[in-house]
């Protein structure tokens, strides 16, 4: 009789271990997915923005006699390809993709899109404030620290004198050089207001400390 108990005891015991693990099991497996995927995902839209970058330089760059683009990509075996995309803009759910950002040192290489808003952050990371990209003064960029390591968790690895690419829709890429990180208040926005003397600088700002801080990243172009 005790040991029937016993062992019914120990089975429920041992069947709720068991759902414990695969619960466990079951979320880090669709974690890593669902990383993949974001990762996935922002890669083709990094690709398809430089495509329509190539596009809008050969539009710019090749004319004829009559100011008509010659753009090596408009024909394909004979064929005509749509004008139209050579000045095509790249979206990413729903938001303008305003360039790309690259930081080889965290194998960060995302769009960053037009607007700050729980959907667009949740897409990839995206402009909070500046005079826009690779324009003399400063372009703040904001992006997730999730535990997951997806956009800005791993800022907090960088250090003073890594290097980030920004290409803009021009296509130009401009290498910019980490000379200050620190940390501040949520309600800090001094750094994304300096007076650079006309240099081109961004600034990155992620959470930190479980929100009650942002960890701020300044560069330079270099």
């Amino acid at each position: 009789m005790f040991n029937s108990k016993y062992s019914k005891v120990l089975t429920v015991l041992l069947i709720i271990v068991i759902i414990g693990i695969v619960g466990t099991v079951g979320y880090f497996v669709y974690d890593m997915y669902a990383v993949k995927s974001k990762n996935d995902k922002a890669q083709e839209i990094v690709d398809q923005f430089s495509d329509a970058s190539i596009r809008r330089e050969f539009d710019n760059e090749s004319k004829d006699e009559d100011g008509e683009a010659q753009n090596p990509l408009d024909s394909i075996n004979g064929m005509e390809t749509n004008k139209e995309q050579k000045s095509e803009k790249v979206y990413m759910e729903g938001y303008e993709v305003m360039g790309t950002l690259e930081i080889p040192k965290t194998k960060v290489n995302l769009p960053i899109l037009s607007q700050v808003t729980k959907k667009s952050l949740e897409t990839s990371v995206a402009i909070l404030y500046g005079v826009g990209l690779n324009q003399p003064g400063n372009t703040t960029i904001v992006g997730h620290n999730y535990r997951n390591g997806l956009f800005f968790s791993d800022n907090h690895k960088l250090s003073n004198g890594d290097v980030i690419y920004i290409t803009d829709q021009t296509g130009t890429r401009v290498t910019y050089t980490i000379y200050d990180m620190f940390q501040t208040t949520p309600s800090d926005a001094q750094y994304m207001q300096r007076d650079t003397e006309k240099a081109r600088e961004i600034s990155l700002s992620t959470c930190n400390d479980n929100s009650k801080a942002r960890l701020v990243i300044l560069a330079r172009e270099k």
